[in-house]
C-alpha cells in the first residue's frame, strides 16, 4: 500500500497523489510531502524513491537489508532507520520491524514491511490537525519516533505485571510452565535491550549533531524523546535483573520441594531398613524346620517377631522425630 499526504500553506491537505506529480509538488520549499510505502514491492517502491533522488545504497538499505537503528547524513536529506517491536496477542512472543525514513526540507518518506499502528496514529493526527504538518519535516520525523518510544511503555509495565505474577505463582505451586514463561520474558526483555541501546544512540544524534534538515529549535524535542529511552533502557535493565531474581527463586522452590521430597522417600526407606534385615536374617519361614529347631516356628516366636516389626520403626519414628530430622 502507498499513501501520500501533501501541504501547502493556505490550502487543504491532499491524499492519494499519484508518483508523477511529486517532483512539482516538491518545488514549493514551505510545502510538505509525506509518503508512507507499507509491504510493497521493490520493483514498485524503488522508482518512486529514485525520483526522489536518494542514493543507490540507502534505497538498497530501505528496500533490501534489515539494520539496526541507525542516521546517515546525506546532506540534503537523512536516512533514519528504527526498529519498532510487537507483542503477538496470544503471548509473549515478539516481531520486530523495520521503519526507514527519508526526511528533507519538504518531505518525508516511511517506509515498513508490516503494520504499524504508530504510524497509522501520526496520520490520522495530521488529517485531523493540519498543524502537525506545518511545523516541518523534522516535526513530523519528531512525531513518528515520540509515538514509536511511547508504545514500549505498555510492553513495559505488562511485564513488569507478568513478573508480579510469577513471583506469585511460584510459591503456590511452580510448574514447568511457569519456567517457560520466565525465559521467554527474559527473551523478551534482551529483545527490547537490543532495540533500544542503538536506537538511543540515534536519537541522541538528532538531538546533539548540526544537521541540515532538522531545526535547531526541534533539537530539544529529540532530547525529550532520548530521555524516554535513557529511562525505558533503565526499567529494562532493572527487569532484566527482576527475572534473574525471579528465576533464583524458582530454582530454590523446587529445589526445596525436592528436598522435601527425598527427605520424606528417605525415611520411609530409613523406617523399613531394619525390618528388611531381620527378615532377611530370619528368613521368616513359620513352618517346621529341617533342623531341630522347633522353639523358632511356634506361635509365640511369631507373635514376638510381629511385635518387633511394628514396634521397631514406630520407635525409629518417634526418634527421629526428637532429632528433627522429619
Amino acid at each position: 500500500m502507498i499513501r501520500t499526504l501533501y501541504f501547502a500553506p493556505g490550502n487543504p491537505l491532499r491524499i492519494d497523489i499519484p508518483a508523477p506529480e511529486f517532483p512539482k509538488l516538491l518545488k514549493d520549499r514551505h510545502s510538505l510531502l509525506w509518503v508512507d510505502f507499507s509491504c510493497e514491492s521493490p520493483v514498485i517502491c524503488q522508482p518512486i524513491l529514485e525520483g526522489f533522488g536518494f542514493h543507490p545504497l540507502a534505497i538498497d538499505d530501505a528496500l533490501q537489508e534489515i539494520h539496526s537503528p541507525k542516521v546517515d547524513d546525506w546532506d540534503d536529506y537523512l536516512y533514519v532507520v528504527l526498529n519498532y517491536m510487537m507483542i503477538s496477542p496470544k503471548g509473549w512472543e515478539a516481531t520486530n520491524d523495520e521503519l526507514d525514513i527519508f526526511v528533507g526540507q519538504n518531505y518525508i518518506v516511511t517506509h515498513h514491511d508490516l503494520f504499524m499502528d504508530f504510524v497509522d496514529e501520526v496520520w490520522a493526527s495530521c488529517l485531523r490537525d493540519a498543524r502537525h504538518v506545518q511545523e516541518g519535516a523534522d516535526h513530523l520525523l519528531y512525531l513518528l519516533a515520540d509515538n514509536l518510544v511511547t508504545h514500549y511503555m505498555p510492553i513495559v509495565e505488562q511485564v513488569d505485571e507478568a513478573l508480579d505474577e510469577i513471583d506469585d505463582k511460584i510459591f503456590n505451586g511452580a510448574s514447568p510452565a511457569t519456567l517457560q514463561q520466565l525465559f521467554t520474558l527474559k527473551r523478551l526483555l534482551l529483545t527490547m535491550r537490543r532495540i533500544t541501546l542503538p536506537q538511543r544512540e540515534v536519537l541522541n544524534k538528532l538531538a546533539r549533531d548540526d544537521y541540515k534538515v532538522i531545526d535547531s529549535r526541534d533539537r530539544i524535542f529529540f532530547r525529550d524523546i532520548y530521555d524516554h529511552l535513557v529511562r525505558i533502557h533503565d526499567l529494562n535493565e532493572s527487569l532484566r535483573d527482576l527475572v534473574g531474581s525471579v528465576l533464583d527463586t524458582y530454582l530454590s522452590v523446587v529445589n526445596n520441594r525436592m528436598n522435601e521430597v527425598m527427605k520424606t522417600l528417605t525415611t520411609i526407606t530409613t523406617l523399613f531398613m531394619p525390618i528388611t534385615f531381620i527378615t532377611g536374617f530370619f528368613g521368616m519361614n513359620f513352618f517346621e524346620p529341617v533342623a531341630r529347631l522347633v522353639g523358632w516356628t511356634n506361635s509365640q516366636a511369631f507373635l514376638a517377631m510381629l511385635g518387633v516389626l511394628l514396634l521397631l520403626p514406630i520407635g525409629m519414628y518417634v526418634w527421629m522425630r526428637r532429632r528433627t530430622w522429619v
